[in-house]
């Protein structure tokens, strides 16, 4: 869905219209999983996939018919010989696609509240209620934000259902998938997670260009400014070029906060990690050798950081794979900043932690 924050809100405020099309069910195997998204235009242009060109072609068709009578409907695809065999698409499964006409100003006043949730780091969460056993039936969409608030509903909006949808939904702290519950069909847009990389050496880089299709939101820190260039970073959130000293303590750092310290020397490192252990940062890891690692730690404690706090920073850094390389030593870190936040901390194939001693 974030992938098409640009044309979405774009729709929400112009005059420009389209079916905004979200995968809400499937049963079996499919081309793409619940929350897939694509939206189709008047012209027959398309942005975003449900994958399957057939299945896409067949949902453009019934899009542009509810588009001409504004109307939103579920529609569903049997994946057997009647879709894809032309083009080996015979996936077994089954599809539910919500397609929802964009051309009014309750559809736009709908849309524009969820391109405001999306511009936030926390997630939220579209719940979809519909009754397939009739045909003319109207889906009822209800957008909860991670208080489980409603902000915004399309289509009938019964205090039943409603109170329903607050009942089972799924805190966004557990990461879910998207799943179904008590006839509602829940389509959950994740928290992205801050991530701060304190340094803009090679590995940085490496990690960085990661994380961003993990869908973390990076800002990259280095006291060098040519190496916290655009041109090396170019698709992260924020670039920030000054000292260690100036720049963390000065940081917004929240519980929902990842940093990671991958500076190009022990001092750098030493530096960070002072101005971060004891911030309340979700997550502080820094990579190098365990003798490294514990020659900082013992100068920390000695400059006053407490023990609890080293305790809970991951170092060495990343999980074991065998990574040699840059780009290995970039999946091996981002692999457990993944694990960290999808299995609330819990990271399997880490390396034992550098034993403190008071």
């Amino acid at each position: 869905m974030r992938e098409l924050f640009h044309q979405l809100e774009e729709l929400a405020t112009t005059e420009q219209q389209a079916a905004y099309c979200r995968l809400v069910e499937t049963r079996g195997s499919t081309p793409q999983k619940p929350g897939a998204t694509m939206l189709i235009y008047p012209d027959g242009s398309q942005a975003g996939t449900l994958g399957g060109g057939c299945v896409e072609a067949e949902v453009k068709r019934n899009a542009l018919a509810l588009l001409e009578n504004n109307v939103s409907r579920i529609v569903q695809f049997q994946l057997d010989h009647d879709y894809g065999w032309d083009d080996g698409l015979i996936c077994g499964g089954r599809m539910q696609i919500l397609i929802q006409p964009i051309e009014d100003d309750s559809s736009r006043h709908y849309l524009g509240q969820l391109c405001k949730l999306m511009k936030e780091p926390r997630g939220f969460t579209e719940v979809v209620h519909y009754d397939l056993e009739t045909e003319t039936s109207i889906p009822t969409i209800m957008l909860l934000d991670e208080q489980r608030q409603i902000q915004a509903t399309l289509g009938p909006a019964e205090e039943a259902i409603m109170q329903l949808a607050t009942e089972h939904l799924i805190p966004q702290q557990q990461r879910p998938r998207a799943y179904q519950k008590a006839g509602l069909a829940f389509l959950p847009s994740l928290e992205r997670c801050q991530l701060i990389i304190v340094g803009g050496g090679h590995v940085g880089q490496a990690v960085s260009n990661l994380a961003v299709d993990l869908d973390f939101e990076v800002t990259v820190i280095d006291d060098r400014e040519s190496i916290v260039s655009s041109e090396r970073f170019p698709r992260v959130h924020q670039r920030i070029a000054g000292e260690i000293e100036q720049v963390l303590p000065a940081l917004t750092i929240t519980p929902h906060t990842y940093c990671l310290i991958v500076t190009r020397g022990h001092q750098h490192d030493q530096r960070a990690l002072y101005h971060l252990a004891e911030r309340g940062a979700r997550y502080v890891g820094m990579i190098g050798s365990r003798r490294k690692i514990k020659l900082i730690y013992d100068d920390l404690l000695e400059a006053g950081i407490s023990p609890e706090a080293l305790r809970k920073v991951h170092a060495p850094l990343g999980i074991h794979i065998g990574s040699q390389t840059v780009p290995e030593i970039a999946v091996s870190i981002c692999a457990e900043l993944v694990a960290h936040r999808n299995r609330d901390g819990v990271v399997p194939g880490r390396p034992e932690g550098i034993e403190i001693t008071e």
